[in-house]
């Protein structure tokens, strides 16, 4: 009887220790991986430049608004890649910051989880936030210079277009997404972390140039690379 007890203990040692390290047979549940995505634009930035003649000594004489920022190797600025569809990664969310300085959007493109979006004013003097929106409410308030910080909700996704009733020429966008996502640097490269392994939609979507999807199958502890190519 102990014999068969001995070899029976044993067996399940085996077994356990197969499955921890992957052998044959074995079955791994879980765990997540990194996107890394490639975004290019094979055409011409678009800028234009617009006379300022309200706040200069904050705002200066002009405005410069990147519609279309191409960097290095025709890479794209200011698209956000995202996995909506990913549940149950290793990620936190995500609280929005967007800051109005020397008149402009700092950052162009900010990325959240859906919640709070909180906006500074470090221009010291007043501006009007603005957004316009279909799935969350709008909003439409002034920001004294007093008022450093205001907090606002976002609570479903979507893509929010903000301006500022005060300087008409400033624009930013504000990304609420229910997945991990990121925004592409100069180089058009963005990296999502903690994305849940197997099958997986990476969205690429840009304020000009629309949207475009892609299927990657996503492995435990390792990078998938993607790359996208957006059109006019």
């Amino acid at each position: 009887m102990r014999k068969v007890l001995g070899a029976v203990t044993a067996l399940l040692l085996a077994l356990g220790v197969a499955t921890f390290i992957g052998l044959p047979g074995a079955t791994a549940q879980g765990g997540t991986g990194t996107i890394e995505a490639d975004v290019k634009y094979n055409g011409a930035p678009q800028v234009e430049k617009l006379k300022v003649n309200k706040d200069t000594e904050k705002c200066g004489t002009e405005a410069v608004i990147e519609k279309v920022v191409v960097g290095g190797n025709k890479g794209l600025t200011n698209a956000v890649v995202s996995v909506p569809g990913a549940k149950g990664g290793g990620g936190k969310a995500v609280k929005g910051m967007i800051d109005q300085h020397g008149c402009k959007f700092v950052p162009h493109v900010v990325v959240m989880s859906p919640g709070d979006l909180e906006i500074k004013n470090s221009d010291d003097i007043l501006h009007n936030i603005h957004t316009y929106s279909t799935a969350n409410p709008s909003i439409n308030k002034a920001q004294p210079k007093f008022k450093k910080v205001m907090t606002e909700k976002l609570e479903k996704p979507e893509y929010v277009k903000v301006t500022c009733d005060v300087h008409s020429w400033m624009l930013g966008w504000v990304a609420v997404t229910p997945g991990p996502a990121s925004v592409t640097d100069k180089d058009g490269v963005a990296k999502i972390e903690n994305v849940p392994v197997g099958k997986q939609t990476v969205e690429v979507w840009h304020e000009t140039l629309g949207k475009q999807t892609k299927e990657v199958d996503v492995k435990a502890g390792q990078a998938t690379k993607v790359s996208f190519e957006m059109k006019k």
